[in-house]
């Protein structure tokens, strides 16, 4: 087949490079990055309708959307229109990720568990309610901030001004102006994530993510700083009760909204004494989830997409491997602060057979200078090991890190912590 991926991060590159590894696709990124032009060939055209003239000229069999942009503005319903086969949501299914009010009303109409919450617009009945919580309390912003329009106040003071400062537009713009206020849940939070194709799902080993900048999650939010999977915090027990009351509500919930889901439903749960509490939906994979999950997929990557692209997820009998991977972000060196210089990427010749056969690098925030791999900023690149436990897969993982060089570089030393206690 001939493939487009929609993106330039690490979570574009895991995919790229697991179809890759198939070796019998051609592979186009819009517009990739510095490393993706050794798994395919990149191209830049960002207006969509163009993009999907090209897609026709060019004979592509299918597109994956990696990032929530392009489907909040609606590149499925686009590609569609031209009779093109593309894997994600449409731009109305999106707003799930879109608008965190319309997420948290879905939940609330369908029954599904979640977190006590009120929306508004108006800053005296947000700060009204934020008197009667009890802290911590979350305050989230309504539209797309990047994974950082979320503020867990310690205070009533603290909550009723990150409220107002959303309200106004001071905080994330236009993206704020709506607010969810709700409860905060405290337990343990997971990944899982569940292939669509409208009326069938597949669900993937839950994953683990580590948000925070440093060691024992210090510091600020940032996209993500590493992972693993699968968890052993998540049960068959969890898994059922995920199914039965979040992603069958939801798949039939969406239905009768007139936007069925198809595409990758990212579930972001809290497990609070054995039940699972949904936080949030996104509609893509998490990076760097995406990055730790490719790897553990024995049914081919192309062919997951590919049926879940044609409402034909329940000819497929999904393949999980039986075994583990960890994930280090190495990220540059003022991240998530603010931007850094460009640095060379140098990476050692691996000698050792373990590593050079259960790691590998997923490249995100890379560019090429003269034949040569830049450190551009943010989160760089992601060490990815797997192994037939979580301690041997951070450890290879770890072991990767050990060979790649650029100045600045700064990664977490406890990925997995949580499992390994």
């Amino acid at each position: 087949m001939n493939i487009l991926i929609l993106g330039s991060g690490g979570r574009e590159y895991s995919i790229g490079l697991s179809i890759y590894k198939e070796k019998k696709h051609n592979l186009f990124f819009m517009p990739g990055n510095g490393a993706t032009q050794d798994l395919g060939q990149n191209i830049n055209i960002k207006d969509y309708k163009k993009l999907a003239l090209w897609a026709k000229e060019n004979n592509i069999d299918l597109t994956i959307v990696g990032p929530e942009a392009p489907l909040v503005d609606g590149v499925v319903d686009i590609f569609k229109e031209e009779n093109l086969t593309i894997f994600g949501p449409s731009s109305a299914a999106a707003k799930l990720e879109g608008s965190k009010v319309y997420m948290k009303n879905i939940l609330k109409k369908y029954n599904i568990p979640t977190a006590a919450f009120l929306e508004t617009n108006n800053e005296k009945e947000a700060h009204d309610f934020i008197d009667t919580m009890s802290e911590p309390i979350v305050v989230k912003a309504d539209g797309l901030c990047a994974g950082k329009g979320v503020i867990i106040a310690q205070s009533k003071d603290e909550a009723k001004k990150a409220a107002s400062e959303m309200l106004s537009g001071s905080s994330f713009g236009e993206a704020g102006t709506n607010v969810v206020i709700e409860e905060f849940l405290d337990g343990y939070e997971l990944s899982i994530f569940a292939i669509c194709d409208g009326e069938n799902y597949k669900v993937l080993p839950a994953a683990q993510d580590h948000k925070r900048v440093g060691n024992n999650d210090t510091g600020p939010n940032t996209g993500g700083m590493g992972a693993y999977a699968p968890t052993p915090l998540v049960n068959e027990d969890i898994y059922k009760k995920v199914e039965d009351r979040v992603i069958k509500p939801t798949l039939e919930g969406m239905k009768n909204e007139g936007a069925p889901f198809e595409g990758v439903l990212f579930i972001g749960v809290m497990v609070v004494k054995g039940e699972p509490i949904i936080l949030e939906y996104n509609v893509r994979f998490g990076d760097p989830e995406c990055e730790i999950l490719m790897p553990l997929l024995e049914t081919p990557v192309s062919e997951l997409f590919y049926k879940g692209a044609t409402k034909d997820l329940n000819n497929l009998d999904i393949k999980i491997k039986n075994q583990y991977s960890v994930g280090v972000v190495m990220a540059s060196e003022n991240y998530p602060y603010s931007s850094s210089e460009p640095a060379e990427i140098i990476i050692d010749n691996i000698v050792d057979e373990d590593i050079q056969k259960n790691t590998h690098i997923s490249f995100a925030g890379v560019s090429r200078e003269n034949d040569k791999l830049m450190a551009t900023g943010g989160r760089v690149l992601v060490c990815v090991g797997s192994g037939d436990s979580i301690k041997q897969a951070r450890d290879r993982a770890y072991a990767l890190c050990g060979q790649v060089h650029f100045a600045g570089k700064k990664c977490r030393t406890d990925i997995a912590y949580q499992a390994l206690k």
